[in-house]
């Protein structure tokens, strides 16, 4: 008899000061066990950051995708912690967030458009920050919870929908400008 799938969270923290973004939680995300049946997703992430001390600055909690890893569906979450003064005072081990990373790591991989994706965790990093430009620009809550340097420092990231990479005509994510596909 084969084992059911468990659903689990992964949470990656980023936080924000005058110099950049920073991935909080070192160079990867937080990850829950199995979610329990008497519990949640949300619950389990507020679980995940209460765990790593970064509860108390969440300014915005946003489900970013999901993607089947091994025997779970994991559930990947951006946890925006609240704009500090030096991010490294309080997170030593914080790394940096750009879009340069995909400089470094290159593009993600490439499948036939039937196919499971195959993401790496830098591109689901990537794709979070893509996804709160793209919030940014269409969700009025999330707009009023990102203050000003988170602004600026998304503002380098081009809002992009999920899975949409011309791999074919270059390595960028296909974006929306002025609210159209380009």
């Amino acid at each position: 008899m084969s084992e059911r799938t468990e659903v689990r969270v992964e949470v990656w923290p980023v936080s924000a000061d005058q110099t950049g973004i920073w991935l909080i939680s070192g160079s990867d995300a937080w990850r829950s066990s199995a979610i329990l049946q008497e519990s949640d997703p949300h619950t389990t992430v507020t679980d995940v950051l209460e765990a790593n001390k970064a509860a108390a600055g969440v300014k915005l909690l946003h489900s970013t995708s999901w993607r089947a890893d091994g025997q779970a569906v994991i559930l990947t979450y951006v946890a925006v912690i609240d704009c500090l003064d030096y991010v490294r005072d309080q997170w030593p081990d914080a790394k940096p967030v750009s879009p340069a990373l995909t400089d470094v790591v290159g593009k993600p991989i490439e499948v036939d458009a039937a196919d499971a994706p195959i993401p790496r965790y830098i591109d689901v990093l990537l794709h979070g920050m893509r996804h709160l430009q793209f919030l940014l620009q269409t969700d009025s809550s999330a707009r009023d919870a990102l203050c000003e340097t988170w602004r600026r420092h998304l503002a380098a990231f081009r809002p992009a929908l999920a899975g949409m990479y011309d791999h074919k005509h270059g390595e960028e994510p296909i974006t929306i400008a002025d609210g159209q596909i380009a």
